[in-house]
């Protein structure tokens, strides 16, 4: 009997001898990050708003809308709306009235307001002189509220600023296609503008 339980030991110490080094040799569990859906991009296709009552005229995305924002202190104020990305681009029209100075003043303060989130913010100036339109493309990295403004102006009479902003968290990860998607839109907007 004595000798049946200590090969019954010498059994069971051996299995487990032999498990313990299974699972010590094997890799350690790595967890996965999170996945995103893979979000469909339409093709980059552009229509024409001239509305005869605005003091511009500039191509926009087939993918967005314009939503007329007109207040009436700020006439010329509308949306880009992206409604299948839950995105927006508020864009904000002033007549320079001897204030172009406080107006960049304000959009620049505007987009240095998201530097506390900002993992950095780039510059992109822009310039073309045979239709009076200048400006800059601000990129806005990381976890902002917006990741992509632009002013535009002639220095003399006009100014329009736009930024880009999510209906979501934001999550510099997920949301980082949908911006580059409609960052390529801002550009197109920027080089089409034609002040009237």
């Amino acid at each position: 009997m004595k000798r049946i339980s200590m090969t019954l030991y010498k059994v069971l110490f051996t299995m487990l001898v032999s498990v313990l080094l299974l699972v010590a040799c094997s890799k350690p569990h790595t967890p996965k990050p999170y996945g995103y859906f893979r979000i469909y991009m339409p093709p980059h296709t552009y229509h024409a708003f001239d509305d005869k009552t605005y003091p511009f005229r500039f191509h926009y995305s087939l993918s967005a809308s314009i939503i007329k924002r007109e207040q009436a202190h700020e006439l010329y104020w509308f949306d880009l709306n992206y409604p299948q990305f839950n995105a927006q681009v508020h864009c904000s029209y002033k007549a320079i009235q001897g204030n172009l100075k406080t107006l960049s003043e304000d959009a620049h303060r505007f987009v240095y307001k998201h530097s506390i989130k900002a993992d950095g913010i780039g510059e992109q100036a822009f310039s073309n002189n045979e239709n009076r339109v200048f400006g800059i493309l601000y990129d806005l990295k990381g976890n902002t509220a917006s990741n992509l403004q632009f002013v535009l102006t002639d220095s003399s009479r006009h100014f329009l600023r736009g930024a880009l902003y999510f209906d979501n968290v934001p999550n510099k990860d997920s949301i980082a296609p949908i911006a580059e998607y409609v960052r390529e839109d801002m550009v197109h907007l920027m080089e089409t503008l034609r002040w009237k």
